[in-house]
């Protein structure tokens, strides 16, 4: 059936990406192009994650989107409706349905309070400059979600046993993706430094 609107058409890279994915690529372009509007596409990263629930594998696609004046985030994942196989009058061992969920949001980018690299490096002695390490993780936070760290706070006397309550940290910890060359391709890494350099360089302004 035709849809009653119109959907963008994603830049060529940015549809390429969604369909080396393989996660229901018409339906997460759709999503994106949709949570768009036609705003120009600076940067972009796509992750897949794929995980084991008992005998049933569950993947989650993210895509993160860089606009001239925000971040767009749409994710996507699949999971059983377990009603279907239990509704009334249906036969006995009637499998789960699959169902895709799939979500956006749009942060404006001044509203985005940090990019973080994190750099795992295998063998950092015999470390080759330029090259960063095999594996990443990207943080992102915005303020939706915030932890908070709490430890004793100590005075620095070795034998002070008194209470001097608590020392802590907030911080915004709203979205991480974790990217390895060996997992996802040499590619895929390069993509996610390159995202988070655009992202950094656009905040601030």
């Amino acid at each position: 059936m035709k849809p009653s609107f119109d959907v963008p058409t994603l830049p060529v890279d940015l549809t390429s990406a969604i369909e080396r994915a393989g996660y229901y690529p018409a339906l997460v372009g759709d999503v994106v192009s949709a949570a768009l509007a036609g705003e120009e596409v600076r940067s972009h990263l796509v992750h897949l994650e794929t995980t084991f629930d008992r005998d049933v594998i569950r993947r989650h696609v993210t895509v993160l989107v860089l606009t001239p004046s925000r971040l767009v985030i749409a994710h996507a994942d699949d999971h059983a409706d377990e009603g279907a196989g239990e509704a009334e009058g249906a036969p006995a061992g009637v499998p789960e349905q699959e169902v895709a969920t799939a979500t956006t949001e749009s942060i404006p980018l001044s509203a985005v309070r940090g990019v973080m690299l994190t750099h795992v490096v295998e063998d950092p002695q015999n470390y080759v400059p330029g090259s960063l390490g095999r594996e990443l993780t990207l943080t992102l936070g915005w303020g939706a979600v915030s932890r908070v760290d709490l430890l004793p706070a100590t005075c620095g006397e070795p034998g002070c046993d008194a209470d001097h309550g608590y020392d802590g940290t907030i911080s915004s910890d709203d979205i991480a993706l974790r990217v390895s060359a060996t997992a996802d391709g040499d590619s895929a890494l390069q993509q996610a430094i390159s995202f988070a350099h655009a992202l950094s360089a656009s905040l601030g302004r």
